[in-house]
């Protein structure tokens, strides 16, 4: 087999915020796996937050042996950016080597469309009533905050769609005082969870907090090994493949989180339909799906995933899987 690495780029359709910094553009990693004339491809999203780069990422791939299978994987690299794009490429060698489609291979039932957050980027509170505005034909929103100051957002973005639900993304920006004092108003707002209030590293101050609303784990979530250290502090875990390192993985982490208690949602880092189309399968009957990645972009692979008013589809054969 053959490995093969390219950097992709695609553009925003407009400036992206959250409390972390902004963005124009998606800067993307596409891995292909190649054994005699059938190919495999899978995308992932190096992402800072966890130390990661593309040239990083593009060098731990580049080390792998050429004879790799999916379980070596994991004696390999670990959960991350790299083990996602070439554990997803791999399903898709697999797949397209047995003409079967890899919900088949994984013994899944036949997924269909879910419907996905829209993600309305940090802003001013006028900046973001206008984008809940213009979105409120949406069923969900998921609202980026962060900041101190953020009850002037919750209010506007409500103002401007009153009848969607609602979730909120802080991505670590609360302090436990902050988010305390936000709780109750989330309520009022019908805000129907927050994910990760508050950083990573600091979340134990949740243990024995009053949760009025379901909150979600985040950053603090990445694999299986994650999951002992979030009890009494999440009711929900947020599934995401650049953070579990791939397919395999997320599957087997919504199964354990599941019969843990845990409910699960199932997000995304901004990417292409390459990389949200392993992930509409983990999506499957979960709580919250947010794989609104190329909802977000002002142009997307050759054969892109399909969102209508039933949600995000799963992806052609051409595409992936």
């Amino acid at each position: 087999m053959r490995i093969d690495v390219t950097r992709d780029v695609f553009q925003l359709a407009q400036v992206f915020t959250i409390a972390r910094g902004s963005r124009t553009e998606a800067q993307v990693l596409t891995v292909r796996v190649t054994d005699g004339d059938v190919t495999g491809v899978g995308e992932c999203v190096p992402y800072a937050r966890y130390d990661e780069t593309l040239d990083s990422v593009t060098e731990q791939i580049n080390g792998l042996p050429a004879d790799i299978s999916r379980m070596g994987l994991y004696d390999l690299l670990p959960a991350g950016a790299a083990r996602n794009a070439v554990d997803c490429a791999l399903w898709d060698l697999e797949a397209k080597r047995a003409g079967k489609r890899v919900w088949e291979l994984a013994g899944l039932v036949r997924p269909g469309p879910e419907i996905t957050a829209y993600t309305l980027s940090l802003d001013s509170p006028e900046a973001m009533q206008a984008q809940a505005a213009k979105n409120a034909f949406r069923p969900l929103l998921k609202i980026k905050l962060g900041t101190p100051d953020d009850m002037p957002r919750l209010e506007a973005v409500r103002a401007g769609a009153p009848d969607a639900r609602i979730i909120v993304d802080a991505n670590e920006g609360w302090s436990a005082d902050v988010y305390a004092d936000l709780a109750p108003h989330l309520v009022r707002l019908g805000v129907q969870l927050v994910e990760q209030p508050l950083p990573a590293g600091e979340d134990d101050a949740l243990i024995g907090m009053d949760r009025p609303v379901p909150v979600c784990a985040d950053e603090s979530c990445h694999d299986r090994a994650s999951l002992p250290h979030l009890k009494g502090k999440y009711d929900v875990v947020n599934i995401k493949l650049d953070k579990t390192g791939g397919l395999t993985e997320a599957l087997a982490l919504r199964d354990a989180a599941l019969a843990q208690g845990y409910r699960v949602m199932v997000g995304c880092m901004v990417g292409s339909s390459l990389a949200m189309a392993p992930a509409t399968l983990v999506a499957q009957g979960a709580e919250v799906v947010d794989l609104d990645g190329p909802l977000l972009l002002a142009e997307d692979r050759d054969e892109p995933l399909i969102f209508d008013a039933a949600g995000v589809h799963p992806p052609s054969a051409k595409l992936w899987g």
